[in-house]
């Protein structure tokens, strides 16, 4: 089997499928809203992909089942289900093993796939780089390496003699199969590290620029490429879709103090998103760990905006950014009956602005509390530094922005802005300290 006929046959043929039943499980009775909210989202993210669901599940489930998730009377009475709605595919909203999807298929007699691998066939469809698409294939092939045992249950599995077992076509193809998988993962890697290689280049250009630079970070479909839009008059994909952003996209843009700055809009985050491909995507997500101040947009018109904003925020933790300088944005704030809402935000996080993506609302607000972020985040400073400590002068230039630069016999006299971070290791060298304005 060639490489290529390989990872077709890995993905299922999901353009193929046109209508979906979807289901989730609960252990305790307090859970059920928050169940039936999840199978809302999932159903969002099955529409994002050109599914339409014909049923929603919402199952109570004591423990879960080793072998199906679900026990096995709940199992029956969903195929039952499927069956009666004409459901091409099941989806549930947790993420299952390799042994109970293969279970589930052979018992509903259709495709059956979890929310995590519904995640990647979207990402997968709406890749557009190179970048984007290679993140997207690794993720892929870790996630299926461990499947690719049910694609070959219809072979022979093992043929006994005299001699003991010997390995069928089926076993003999799943291991040349998985070879030829962790050589793929191997490539990609390499791939992704030089594209990785090339952004950290980019990123030290625009260090050295000395342009300061926000990240628009949130859950998915929460107005990032709007607002982007409406600040740069940008030409991106605006979209009411989840995931209708992928790929990383910068634009300059002028404070009204004209400090430029450079805007990234960042692909959405989102609950329970795989794990394999917040890895995988980690040098494009990597654009709100280095960065310099995040703008976090909230949809604050969304029932379920708060528990969005954690997921958030559990991202960031995973990629060790939530300690970066946070501006919480509150967007579609025009829709919201009760502004006492915005009350409870600040309670909860340092910088809270409200305004609108669509009509301009709040953005004064907004720009002038980025340029107060800027404000505390650099200084422009006077050091005199010898020349022998010239590792120190290196590093401001990495870091900083070099504003003027003199020679007094041994000793080398710059004015730099640094990032406020660098202040302890140019304290010994201080001739004076102005704020940036």
């Amino acid at each position: 089997m060639t490489e290529d006929k390989l990872y077709e046959d890995i993905k299922y043929e999901l353009t193929d499928l046109k209508t979906a039943l979807l289901a989730g499980g609960y252990q305790r009775t307090a859970e059920l809203n928050l169940c039936k909210e999840h199978l809302d989202e999932l159903e969002a993210l099955s529409q994002t992909y050109g599914l339409e669901v014909v049923g929603k599940e919402a199952c109570s489930i004591r423990k879960i089942d080793p072998a199906t998730f679900f026990g096995s009377g709940k199992v029956e009475e969903l195929s039952q289900k499927a069956e009666d709605l004409g459901a091409d595919i099941v989806i549930f909203d947790d993420e299952m093993s390799p042994n109970q999807q293969r279970n589930l298929e052979k018992i509903f007699k259709r495709p059956v796939i979890d929310r995590t691998e519904l995640i990647l066939e979207i990402f997968s469809q709406r890749a557009q780089t190179k970048e984007a698409k290679l993140q997207i294939e690794l993720a892929k092939s870790q996630y299926q390496l461990p499947r690719l045992k049910r694609l070959w249950t219809h072979l022979s599995r093992q043929v006994a003699s005299g001699k003991g077992f010997l390995k069928g076509e089926g076993e003999r193809q799943i291991e040349l199969d998985r070879r030829i998988v962790r050589d793929r993962i191997s490539q990609l890697k390499k791939e992704i590290e030089e594209v990785r290689h090339q952004r950290e280049v980019q990123r030290q250009a625009r260090v050295r620029s000395g342009i300061p630079t926000f990240a628009i970070v949130g859950y998915t479909n929460v107005g990032k490429s709007t607002l982007l839009h409406a600040l740069t008059q940008a030409d991106v994909l605006v979209e009411d879709k989840l995931f209708a952003t992928l790929d990383t996209t910068t634009r300059k843009f002028s404070l009204p103090n004209h400090q430029e700055i450079l805007l990234v809009d960042t692909v959405g985050f989102i609950r329970k998103i795989p794990h394999t491909l917040v890895a995988a995507f980690k040098s494009t997500l990597e654009e709100a760990v280095f960065t310099d101040i995040l703008l976090h947009l909230i949809d604050v018109n969304h029932p379920l905006a708060e528990e969005h904003a954690e997921s958030t925020y559990e991202v960031l933790r995973e990629l060790s950014a939530k300690d970066k300088p946070i501006i919480t944005v509150l967007n579609k704030i025009d829709l919201v009956e009760k502004r006492g809402i915005l009350g409870r935000y600040k309670l909860k996080y340092p910088r809270v602005v409200g305004i609108s993506a669509l009509t301009g609302e709040g953005f004064h607000e907004l720009m002038q509390m980025m340029m107060d972020a800027l404000k505390a985040l650099r200084k422009i400073v006077r050091l005199c530094i010898p020349q022998k400590d010239y590792a120190i002068i290196s590093e401001l230039m990495k870091e900083g922005r070099v504003i003027s630069q003199d020679y007094e016999e041994n000793d080398v006299l710059l004015e730099v802005e640094i990032p406020t971070a660098l202040e302890h290791k140019v304290k010994g060298y201080l001739i004076d300290v102005t704020e940036n304005s």
